[in-house]
């Protein structure tokens, strides 16, 4: 009876460990009077602190940059608080990784150090001891005369043994299972050159630069492809250039690490911000608003899956797909702020996507985990599988900061956008219907920053002018082409040969250079000249950059060798 009572009290205290999921709340910061040295003051929400600077918002929407010596000492200390505040949320997050690495190492870790893994191998172990005991103690006593329905029990002594020897074997089987299962997901941080690649079709719209703990994107978040048009739930903010670059920047973690603990990405966390960034430089946010509403079926969204924001920044609520008619379907399409690469209909190597967990991706045959993107709900992140950061107002940090020139304004019921294009390189013009009629807002700014929106409705002519930041001028450097505008390869995936065809207009004396490179920047092939076709004898299976170099820049696209 003692060795039932055992695992009676091992099943309790497993049971009771799994009945409490401890995680930190989150509450949204009130609005606050802020005091400034310089005898100042203003009344805004507090965002976010990064570094000595301090991000706030005012009521009408606006954004205000703030260094953090300029504030009253007050004011610093409440910034410190909700600074510390923001580090124990995230805590218990980033105290179970244990190295920077792109791998299930940690958690696996941190699985087998925890007091319930032990405790289950326990009741697991005691469970195979004591089946085992009674079935030699059924041979032992096959030749004793019992009654039918006794049942004979082990001794103490005999019970305590077995039960031992059952938790040894069952603890050496787990653990050599969990060692297995991390060799085979383990990996280094991501090589720079392969997220550059992602974003190399879209260059110079954006521009890349790196360290080694983070990967920069910048860009004016406008994409080439027009916007707003088929809106029906229109909140009547249109696009603006913004300035992210220089210490602006969208910064995507080199190094990202498996949370423990997956945050979902629903109506409740991640309401502000971005949680990814298109290869084509435009952030993506959860597909819930911030009031809690799916944005495509609240009609919201264009046919692209964006929309303008608060601060008239232009952002997608949904996976990207399309991207991939101009990347190629092996082309990661986006990458999410944990540092995790999201892809679209396509597994990295070509074949069809692969069953996907609850965080909406899975682990590659590469050893690198992975988002898919689909036309349904979650559409591309179903939690943070990485580790992040999310402050009290539930947004990714570190992000840029996009900053409006005007106040926000409210929704206008029963609108829909049937039109929208470029007035010259300074302006738009929007065109809706509203009750029959149709009303337009043809908006521009000038190089000084001043922004004047023009409202057009059948009661007459509206204008209003602001004063904002100069648009800001996206930084030269290696042009970047369209490779499919510049030549084919062909087969992709490809065993034997590849095949090099130009597209009309491009000339073989145009080429400089052919170099095919692996994901870790080395170069394993190189012509100085156009050749029509690569022999593939001696390459290991895998994917590749090929690179066709011109006078007019650089095309790049991936291929996959397969053996």
């Amino acid at each position: 009876m003692k060795s039932i009572r055992f695992l009676l009290l091992t099943l309790f205290a497993v049971a009771t460990l799994h009945a409490h999921d401890i995680r930190s709340g989150h509450s949204k910061e009130g609005l606050r009077a802020w005091h400034l040295k310089n005898g100042k003051h203003l009344h805004a929400y507090f965002l976010l602190s990064r570094e000595n600077q301090v991000v706030l918002e005012r009521p009408n929407g606006h954004m205000v940059n703030l260094k953090l010596a300029e504030l009253s000492e007050s004011d610093r200390k409440f910034v410190q608080q909700k600074a510390a505040a923001i580090r124990h949320i995230n805590q218990h997050e980033q105290a179970m990784v244990k190295s920077p690495a792109i791998s299930q190492t940690a958690s696996k870790q941190a699985h087998t150090g925890s007091l319930a893994f032990w405790l289950w191998i326990c009741l697991a172990g005691s469970l195979f001891g004591l089946v085992l005991g009674m079935v030699l103690n059924r041979f032992r006593n096959r030749g004793e005369h019992t009654a039918p329905s006794s049942v004979r029990l082990l001794p103490t002594g005999r019970a305590a043994t077995l039960t031992l020897l059952g938790v040894f074997m069952v603890s050496g089987l787990m653990l050599f299972a969990g060692n297995v299962q991390t060799r085979k997901t383990t990996s280094a941080g991501t090589n720079p050159a392969f997220l550059d690649s992602a974003f190399a079709p879209f260059k110079p719209s954006v521009a890349t630069r790196w360290d080694t703990k983070y990967f920069y994107v910048e860009s004016n978040g406008i994409p080439a492809h027009n916007m707003m048009v088929g809106i029906t739930s229109w909140q009547q903010q249109v696009p603006l250039p913004q300035c992210y670059n220089g210490t602006n920047a969208w910064s995507i973690p080199l190094n990202p690490v498996m949370a423990t603990m997956p945050v979902p990405v629903n109506n409740k966390h991640f309401l502000r911000g971005a949680i990814a960034l298109a290869a084509n430089g435009i952030p993506i946010f959860n597909p819930y608003t911030n009031t809690g509403v799916d944005a495509y079926l609240d009609g919201q969204l264009d046919q692209w899956g964006g929309h303008s924001g608060r601060a008239d920044d232009y952002h997608y609520h949904n996976a990207p797909m399309f991207l991939e008619n101009q990347s190629g379907p092996i082309t990661p399409i986006a990458f999410a702020l944990d540092g995790f690469a999201i892809y679209g209909a396509k597994e990295p190597d070509g074949s069809a996507m692969k069953a996907l967990d609850a965080n909406h991706g899975h682990w590659g045959p590469d050893g690198r985990y992975h988002y898919h993107g689909s036309a349904t709900a979650p559409y591309m992140i179903g939690q943070m599988a990485g580790v992040v950061t999310e402050d009290t107002t539930l947004q990714i940090v570190p992000q840029p900061v996009a900053k409006g020139v005007r106040p926000a304004l409210t929704p206008l019921k029963g609108a829909t956008i049937t039109g929208f294009h470029p007035n010259g390189s300074t302006g738009y013009t929007l065109i809706y219907t509203l009750n029959g009629a149709t009303d337009s807002v043809v908006y521009r700014w000038t190089s000084s920053g001043t922004y004047t929106y023009e409202f057009y409705t059948a009661s007459g002519k509206t204008t209003s002018n602001y004063q904002g930041k100069a648009p800001c001028m996206m930084p030269s450097g290696i042009r970047y082409l369209n490779a499919g505008s510049v030549f084919e390869v062909f087969p992709n995936p490809a065993a034997q040969t590849l095949t090099l065809s130009l597209r009309a207009g491009i000339r073989q004396a145009d080429i400089i250079k052919i170099v095919i490179t692996d994901l870790n920047g080395r170069v394993v092939w190189q012509q100085n000249a156009f050749v029509g076709t690569v022999n593939l004898k001696g390459f290991r299976s895998g994917l590749y950059l090929l690179c066709l170099e011109t006078q007019s820049g650089r095309a790049v696209k991936r291929v996959v060798i397969q053996p």
